[in-house]
């Protein structure tokens, strides 16, 4: 079985996939410092969305980098 890691070298060969993974960049680095704020501060995904006034889902979908983070989001 193929590991993830060793299929992205790969398809990093490709022109299109890198020009589409460094779009991403960004994205991924929000939300490993959204990981890392979370893991150093000792809270877990409900404890911060409790003080942020929103749902443990949404936190895990900021980190999993399904959607970004918006200063518009409410308890949704």
């Amino acid at each position: 079985m193929s590991r993830i890691r060793d299929l992205h070298i790969g398809w990093m060969k490709d022109p299109a996939y890198r020009a589409e993974y460094d779009a991403l960049e960004g994205e991924f680095a929000l939300a490993a410092a959204l990981i890392r704020a979370r893991a150093n501060a000792g809270l877990t995904q409900a404890q911060l969305a409790e003080r942020m006034g929103t749902k443990q889902e949404v936190v895990a979908r900021w980190e999993g980098g399904k959607v970004l983070p918006s200063t518009r989001t409410s308890r949704g």
